[in-house]
């Protein structure tokens, strides 16, 4: 079992890129150091994460990015990382992102451009998919947007909702999901500026913003969320790279992942071909974003990044370079400080499981002031996972 002394982290890779699937790794909470345990290819190219609860303890569960596509749980009471019951297919191809709502595993599938739903059984294993909802489009890019292409989905902060970032739509869905069958209905659906791709999206911790982060094109969508209409509406759009960097089209740059400050301060995105991370501030309103910096990411090709549960401490898994560094945060001006880094072929992904214990006073003044802290953020931490409440979502209004 885990221990209250060391945390531990999971990270994904690619095992058709030799990656050695998910390696298991201890974290010194000091020095934010990542130790490796060991590793498993029990699922092929295990390249997203999530972790999730079981008796007190803790669940992993990934996708594998292949086709056709499946998800998995592992038991974490050992080193290594071990299956929990078989894996499932999620009727998709490419699953690439996966979050837990409402007693269910839900895959977003990028090759199918759909979205699974799976049942979490008593022991934390997973069930045959329940439902598959599939998106309709496309965008101008005839290379990458030639159909959709889901390529993320994660829960609202309200627990009501998922909403799922399609690249080759160019456009955000809002979703309802029943706990009691899996069934997933489309709510809504939100359309950004054509060609921008967007990939991934991180809410700001009043649970009133989202940041939608495009990956055909370097910039952020500041959007308002409104948790009891289940709407998202685009307020405006900031870059994430300096215009006389992203003109170069000798190296173009397709950014992977974005990540908002527990107390909503500070914003930052993982750039590939640029192989920086870039910092943005935030104003009070959380509604103006700025850039203010961009510093290396420690390798080549950032696929992810991830704040550990302290908010300390950034993590980039580097899947060219092969290696996953960690960057001390500056708590004044939010730019990371490069502090080390480990060994992990082709990495795609890292996501921790913390031990159980008591939150310090600093971190529950620090809730108070600014929302949610390190324990409710679905990334960071098993008990941030349990999942969406029991009743079913009031969806009231059709998308399509």
């Amino acid at each position: 079992m885990i221990g209250n002394s060391a945390g531990r982290a999971f990270l994904g890779s690619f095992t058709s890129a030799g990656g050695l699937g998910i390696t298991a790794a201890s974290v010194d909470r000091e020095t934010g150091a990542l130790t490796v345990l060991g590793s498993t290819d029990a699922v092929p190219d295990p390249s997203f994460l999530a972790v999730g609860p079981r008796d007190g303890g803790t669940v992993l569960y990934a996708v594998g990015e292949s086709a056709p596509g499946v998800a998995a749980a592992f038991a974490v009471d050992e080193e290594v990382p071990a299956l929990l019951g078989p894996a499932q297919a999620v009727d998709g191809d490419a699953p690439t992102h996966l979050a837990l709502a409402a007693n269910h595993l839900v895959t977003a599938n990028y090759t199918s451009g759909s979205v699974t739903a799976l049942p979490v059984l008593a022991d934390g294993s997973l069930g045959a998919a329940a439902s598959v909802l599939r998106h309709e489009g496309s965008g101008p890019d005839t290379g990458r947007q030639e159909a959709p292409h889901a390529h993320q989905v994660l829960a609202d902060p309200s627990g009501n909702w998922l909403v799922s970032v399609d690249l080759g739509t160019d456009s955000v869905r809002v979703c309802a999901l029943d706990p009691a069958t899996g069934a997933l209905r489309l709510h809504g659906e939100t359309v950004l500026r054509p060609g921008t791709g967007p990939r991934h999206l991180a809410f700001h911790p009043s649970g009133s913003l989202a940041y939608v982060l495009g990956e055909l094109e370097p910039v952020l969508t500041v959007c308002r969320w409104d948790a009891a209409t289940g709407r998202l509406d685009v307020l405006g759009e900031t870059p994430v790279l300096p215009e006389h960097e992203t003109a170069d089209a000798a190296v173009r740059t397709y950014p992977s992942e974005v990540v908002v400050a527990r107390d909503g301060r500070f914003l930052w995105t993982a750039n590939r071909g640029h192989d920086s991370i870039s910092v943005l501030t935030l104003d009070e309103s959380g509604e103006k974003a700025a850039l203010v910096a961009t510093v290396g990411c420690g390798g080549r090709w950032p696929r992810d990044l991830t704040l550990d549960p302290s908010g300390q401490w950034l993590y980039a898994a580097n899947e060219h370079s092969g290696n996953v560094s960690w960057f001390a945060v500056d708590a004044e001006t939010g730019i990371p400080r490069h502090a080390g880094s480990v060994e992990v072929p082709a990495a795609s992904c890292v996501v921790f499981a913390w031990p159980s214990a008591p939150p310090s006073p600093d971190l529950e003044n620090r809730k108070q002031r600014s929302g949610p802290g390190p324990e409710d953020n679905p990334r960071s931490g098993p008990a941030a996972l349990s999942g969406f409440p029991s009743r079913r979502p009031t969806a009231t209004a059709s998308g399509q």
